[in-house]
């Protein structure tokens, strides 16, 4: 009984009356400003097709050891097939997106060919909101909302990979209004909470909420979801936001995402962000907390558990005339005392330089990333990590 209050209240809360959302990546892209556009003669139905591609080489060094290279990355980051389309009236929309990488498909877990990363049915019901229907990314941190080819970085940070929630199969909500002159966002999910073509599920849902607050008014071009001020704001501009999700009964070990648990766990994250960017100034921030009662889950003697803890990633860059971009990263997560023992403190230091070719569309990117590993018990463990990335796209 108390699920059914908290997803029918939830689902209340969601359904206020304010305008849609402009996200691109939440919605399909149906102004075909980008990509390749094709239209039906009669204009019932349209398609946006767009790829990219993200090439990269990357060293990787063990400080003090005797080795002067340990890993060395070369290969296909992503590379994504993109359709949006509409129907007569535009209200019924779709977002298709599709990837054909080892690491986009998730292989190491999933052990299949995961080709399909989102597949959403859009309705708008009036220019006060719209909601969608299928896979696709929850209303988590900022940072996992941004699309990949968005990033000032060649990776996300150390938090997110490790406490974002992904995505998910389920009904998504996406609202946008303002108070005075405060523009803000509303987005809500319940979801399956088995992350990404799961085969089956249990009776536990996921539930996931998110408000984003616009003090000084709305970002050019959508450039609160998009690293880096590359518009160079003409006016100081901020986004603040707060989320949760509620995981009832996750089989996995990241809830959405990992390998599967031995038994059901019941996972909470926290997470809020803030955003501000001004004359080619940006700088963002995000913290997250992960909490589980019990992360411990055990078949015999074998054990798998739920990595609990926080995590803060700040980053600071700036966008320059000549379309280059510097910029830099601190990130840092502590696990808990639950976990204290099997997981190591890890902190990260990056600097990059970015050179944009066509905005984020055509790029080239070089980070320089000094980490540290602290377990709780042993000696702390220092890496050096240099990667190169090309990334191209429509």
């Amino acid at each position: 009984m108390s699920r059914f209050v908290f997803t029918l209240a939830f689902i209340l809360i969601c359904w206020l009356p304010i305008h849609a959302q402009t996200e691109l990546d939440e919605r399909a892209v149906i102004s075909f400003e980008k990509g390749l556009g094709f239209h039906a003669p009669d204009s019932a139905f349209g398609l946006n097709l767009r790829f990219r591609i993200q090439n990269r080489m990357g060293l990787k060094n063990t400080l003090g050891n005797d080795v002067l290279i340990d890993e060395v990355e070369a290969r296909i980051r992503r590379l994504r097939l993109r359709i949006d389309g509409y129907t007569k009236n535009q209200r019924l929309t779709y977002f298709l997106q599709l990837s054909f990488s080892r690491d986009d498909q998730d292989w190491d877990n999933s052990k299949i060919p995961n080709v399909v990363r989102d597949a959403m049915v859009y309705y708008r019901f009036n220019p006060k909101f719209y909601i969608g229907f299928g896979q696709g990314k929850l209303p988590g941190n900022r940072q996992r909302i941004n699309s990949s080819g968005q990033l000032q970085f060649a990776d996300r940070s150390i938090v997110n990979a490790e406490f974002n929630i992904d995505r998910d199969f389920g009904l998504m909500l996406y609202f946008s209004d303002n108070l005075g002159v405060i523009d803000y966002n509303l987005k809500g999910a319940i979801s399956s909470g088995e992350g990404r073509n799961n085969l089956k599920s249990d009776n536990g849902l996921a539930y996931t909420g998110r408000i984003e607050l616009l003090p000084l008014g709305k970002f050019l071009f959508d450039g609160d979801f998009s690293e880096g001020d590359l518009v160079r704001e003409i006016r100081p501009k901020l986004a603040l936001s707060v989320g949760y999700s509620f995981n009832h009964k996750a089989l996995k070990e990241a809830g959405q995402r990992g390998v599967f648990l031995y038994e059901p766990r019941d996972i909470h994250t926290f997470y809020g962000d803030l955003l501000f960017k001004y004359m080619g100034w940006a700088w963002s921030s995000e913290l997250m907390q992960r909490n589980v009662d019990n992360p411990l889950t055990y078949a015999g003697e074998d054990s798998i558990h739920i990595v609990t803890g926080k995590g803060f990633t700040t980053q600071l860059s700036h966008y320059l005339i000549n379309t280059w971009e510097v910029a830099g990263r601190f990130s840092m997560i502590e696990p808990d005392h639950k976990v204290s023992a099997l997981e190591a403190a890890q902190t990260e230091y990056t600097l990059g330089v970015t050179k944009y070719i066509r905005k984020h569309r055509v790029k080239a990117q070089g980070n320089v990333t000094y980490g540290i590993f602290r377990p709780l018990t042993g000696p702390e463990n220092a890496y050096l990590n240099v990667q190169f990335q090309v990334e191209l796209g429509i």
